[in-house]
């Protein structure tokens, strides 16, 4: 039993202590729906790395020159060139830099510069009452999966699956971030027929391949399957009750994707959604394991159970283009045809 006198030395001692750590608002605060404002020309879009290192100057000018082909103004966060080991520096300085950012009247969107690994670290030091009163764009995708899940389960905010700064921009990348962060359009997004299959009579690349067919709708969530297995159980996960969940990967082998959907399965995580897509494995494969369970047996063993609208195979991942996709957003998917419906402008 603790002492009374003891009891009291603690409980003022966590008064001190409290107000100086990261504020956390939990995922019963962040219920509502959060949308940040739409761009406009001639906005400030701070430049951040919230996870892996940059070890050239030139890839910083790179993103630099992108952001102002955009018609948007860069703005470089205070250590955004830092570097402990493998990070950006310290988890705290990274966690600052975006702080500092949505802090900042003058920037209206946050755009990584890579993401490689280290989001998830940056999670517990992030000031989520400040995010969430003032609401602002975030984009990236592969390893900041974490800070864009992480941060709609704190606030509510809708962050954004799409280009860092070292993607292509490309037209076809850069019309679908115009249309979706600048328009606010409700864009129905399907798989496009390669290039390479434009004189064949079939297509070869971006097929569809339905699990289930039907139609679902539910809030959008997804990223990284490798990222989102890491924040399982943690308060960075948003709710997927009702969810249409999406996943991709890269460089994985078949068996750690099985391993990580039945992590996700084993947390009944899959028995809370409404509709599933897995996007591209880039690169992933059994190698030299002899006998592998193939992707789609994989996905058949733990999704097609579920008896809701499911497909593999949508235009999602380490691939070019990367679409701009809404994480918090209302949507409707087709399984037969694998068409993303946006039911709602993801900006206000």
């Amino acid at each position: 039993m603790i002492h009374r006198r003891n009891f009291l030395t603690i409980a003022a001692l966590t008064s001190l202590i409290t107000p100086l750590l990261p504020h956390r608002l939990g995922q019963a605060t962040a219920s509502a729906k959060l949308k940040p404002r739409r761009l406009l020309p001639g906005d400030t879009v701070g430049i951040i790395s919230p996870a892996g290192a940059t070890f050239r100057r030139e890839e910083l000018n790179i993103v630099m020159d992108a952001v102002r082909g955009l018609g948007l103004v860069p703005k470089l966060a205070p250590h955004v060139l830092d570097r402990y080991g493998y990070l950006a520096g310290r988890d705290r300085d990274r966690a600052a830099d975006i702080n500092q950012f949505f802090a900042d009247p003058e920037v209206a969107a946050l755009l990584p510069i890579r993401g490689d690994w280290g989001s998830s670290r940056v999670l517990p030091y992030l000031d989520y009452q400040r995010i969430q009163q003032n609401p602002k764009i975030v984009v990236g995708f592969s390893d900041i999966t974490a800070l864009l899940l992480g941060i709609h389960a704190q606030t509510g905010l809708i962050t954004f699956h799409g280009p860092h700064g070292l993607t292509s921009w490309r037209p076809d990348q850069t019309a679908s971030f115009r249309q979706v962060l600048f328009e606010g359009q409700s864009l129905t997004i399907a798989n496009t027929v390669a290039a390479e299959d434009l004189d064949r009579l079939m297509p070869v690349r971006n097929r569809i391949q339905t699990l289930t067919p039907g139609e679902a709708q539910g809030k959008l969530i997804g990223g990284n399957l490798s990222v989102i297995a890491g924040i399982v159980g943690s308060p960075y996960m948003p709710d997927l009750t009702g969810a249409v969940l999406f996943l991709e990967d890269v460089g994985e082998s078949i068996y750690r994707i099985d391993r990580m959907l039945t992590q996700l399965k084993l947390a009944g995580m899959l028995d809370q959604l409404s509709g599933f897509i897995f996007g591209q494995c880039s690169h992933c494969g059994p190698g030299e394991d002899y006998g592998s369970l193939t992707l789609e047996e994989v996905l058949q063993d733990h999704i097609a159970p579920l008896g809701i609208p499911a497909w593999m195979g949508a235009a999602i991942g380490h691939v070019e283009p990367i679409l701009t996709l809404p994480i918090g957003a209302e949507v409707l998917i087709e399984a037969t045809a694998g068409t993303l419906q946006m039911l709602e402008p993801a900006v206000a």
